[in-house]
């Protein structure tokens, strides 16, 4: 593992490979900004996610809602004022699903039991999803695009969704992964080219892998212990870039905060991009 970037993320988060650009993409959640190679985006408000819509534009989830970031000139577009009306939450996970939808969740900013929510964007409508969750994360789409996960870092659980052809949740859900008996923490995930689901857990410096059938298969280290969130990238998908966080770390040392750069043995999936309405 070789450390991607020498700056230092109180909360990194939100990792992405924009395939268009060919580049990675990732959040500073608690210090308002937007991370790549050789340069960043300031904001008045915490951003937390993102999904690309062409090689401009990346479309952010922020705290007060949605909009489309042209990355060269720093405009900002409004799409959704979804949380706006609640300063006591912030975004935080976030993934575009298969049918160019793109998946966003919220939590409260101390981590209130049962603030947060699961929203869902597609060709120009927003519906909220799933509520009462405490800290929604590991927002991830089966290859074939009919099975969504997401889970709630504060209860250990990670649950998997069936989709309709539309990508909206069909029927109900059931628990994929209990993870408290391990005392393991789901952050963000991703899914590789098989199937597998690569969850980062929050306090185990590590990202794992569990099968379709619910199975842990692989273990990849990273260098902090907050791993936050894992995305495959490079040319040919072999890599992964993992975010990692210094919050609620006592006197870190300097490899905490920092994105992580791994060579996790499977090959991972195209991003969808997002269609807008």
């Amino acid at each position: 593992m070789t450390p991607f970037d020498t700056r230092i993320c109180e909360l990194g988060e939100g990792a992405l490979w924009h395939p268009a650009r060919q580049q990675y993409f990732w959040f500073d959640i608690l210090n308002r900004r937007l991370l790549s190679p050789g340069k960043d985006w300031r904001f008045k408000r915490m951003v937390s996610a993102a999904g690309w819509v062409d090689a401009d534009h990346l479309l952010i989830s922020a705290e007060d809602g949605l909009f489309v970031l042209d990355l060269d000139s720093g405009a900002e577009t409004r799409i959704s004022d979804t949380g706006a009306d609640r300063p006591e939450t912030r975004s935080n996970d976030g993934r575009a699903d298969r049918q160019g939808g793109f998946w966003f969740s919220t939590m409260g900013k101390r981590a209130e039991p049962g603030a947060g929510a699961i929203y869902r964007y597609y060709l120009g409508e927003v519906r909220p999803l799933f509520q009462g969750i405490t800290i929604p994360n590991a927002i991830s789409f089966a290859p074939d695009g009919q099975l969504a996960y997401f889970a709630d870092t504060a209860a250990g659980l990670v649950w998997a969704q069936p989709l309709d052809a539309d990508g909206w949740p069909k029927g109900e859900r059931r628990i994929f992964l209990d993870l408290n008996a391990e005392g393991l923490n789901p952050d963000g995930a991703t899914i590789d080219s098989e199937g597998g689901l690569w969850i980062a857990k929050w306090g185990a410096g590590a990202v794992m892998r569990y099968t379709p059938a619910g199975q842990r298969s692989h273990v990849v280290n990273v260098g902090g212990l907050h791993a936050s969130c894992p995305a495959f990238g490079g040319a040919d998908l072999c890599e992964m870039l993992v975010t990692t966080a210094q919050e609620g770390i006592e006197a870190p040392d300097p490899h905490q905060g920092l994105p992580w750069l791994v060579s996790p043995g499977f090959t991972g999936l195209p991003e969808p991009r997002v269609i807008l309405g």
